[in-house]
């Protein structure tokens, strides 16, 4: 599950870095992309090696849930597969059996015709040899249908073995993404359900500002622009930093009424997204403000 938290802080009072009456271009908030990792799987979770504060890798294993059940269901399915293969071997014999027997009817045939054509065989005898390769070509087609019919259920059994494996595999909890652990859901011992929260990460060494500009500032900002951040150090300063714009909204909108803008009286506002290295300093939802480079 994955969503934007965007906290928006009411700014009564406007600070800047050097000069107590500067105003800056925009103002918003930081916010990162958090996702919350949830079970895949139904089962004890036998480990969950993290905790708030963890920096995880794309793809690390982070913990597991209990495959037992799984694993022996998957192993009497194997056991299934042999006893159903082990009907193979009487319907190959009886496949054998019954086309050496058309062998020797056909060649039969072809003599009693021969004989039947010189006036030296009865019509009886040509029917009767007529009726067994009949009846041996419905008799293999018969067996065949049988050895089809067990293909089917060993094909059928090895599907219920993929599915099984599929469930298996995500009793192995990957994490998604490379980011910061947040907030841990769950603990070892715990039974986990599918659907159920795990722990929530987000990328906070790449955090991003929100901010709104008017109209008129609009034509001054291109994707891509190297802006100035800016955000709280302490009560009386602020801390500068660079940051990238990635995005700006084709759609305008009606001004937050948590958000201030360098124009007072604007209705109309366009929301822009400013990429920002954090060292640390940023937390999620905190106020920031923006400084177009001159």
């Amino acid at each position: 599950m994955k969503y934007l938290i965007s906290i928006f802080s009411l700014l009564i009072i406007i600070t800047s870095c050097n000069n107590g009456d500067q105003i800056s271009d925009a103002y918003g908030n930081f916010e990162a992309t958090e996702i919350i990792v949830s079970a895949q799987a139904n089962g004890e979770l036998m480990n969950l090696n993290l905790e708030e504060g963890d920096v995880l890798k794309t793809n690390q294993i982070v913990g597991l849930i209990d495959s037992t059940d799984l694993y022996l269901r998957k192993k009497l399915l194997a056991q299934q597969i042999q006893t159903i293969k082990s009907q193979l071997v009487s319907i190959h014999s009886e496949i054998d059996v019954q086309k050496q027997q058309l062998e020797n009817n056909l060649i039969s045939q072809k003599r009693i015709e021969k004989l039947y054509s010189q006036g030296a065989a009865t019509k009886k005898q040509l029917d009767d040899i007529n009726g067994l390769v009949d009846v041996n070509k419905k008799m293999i087609i018969s067996v065949n249908s049988k050895k089809q019919s067990i293909l089917d259920q060993i094909e059928g059994v090895r599907i219920q073995i993929e599915q099984i494996e599929e469930s298996i595999s995500k009793c192995v909890i990957n994490n998604p993404v490379r980011g910061t652990v947040l907030v841990k859901y769950a603990e070892k011992g715990e039974l986990a359900a599918m659907g159920k929260p795990l722990y929530k990460v987000a990328d906070v060494e790449n955090i991003k500002l929100k901010v709104y500009v008017s109209g008129s500032q609009l034509p001054k900002i291109k994707l891509g622009d190297e802006v100035e951040v800016l955000f709280d150090k302490d009560k009386n300063d602020n801390t500068k930093t660079k940051g990238k714009v990635i995005w700006i909204s084709n759609t305008a909108e009606f001004t937050p009424k948590t958000i201030q803008t360098k124009e007072e009286r604007v209705n109309l506002v366009y929301a822009i997204k400013v990429l920002v290295k954090n060292d640390g300093s940023i937390k999620i939802g905190m106020p920031g403000e923006m400084d177009f480079v001159k």
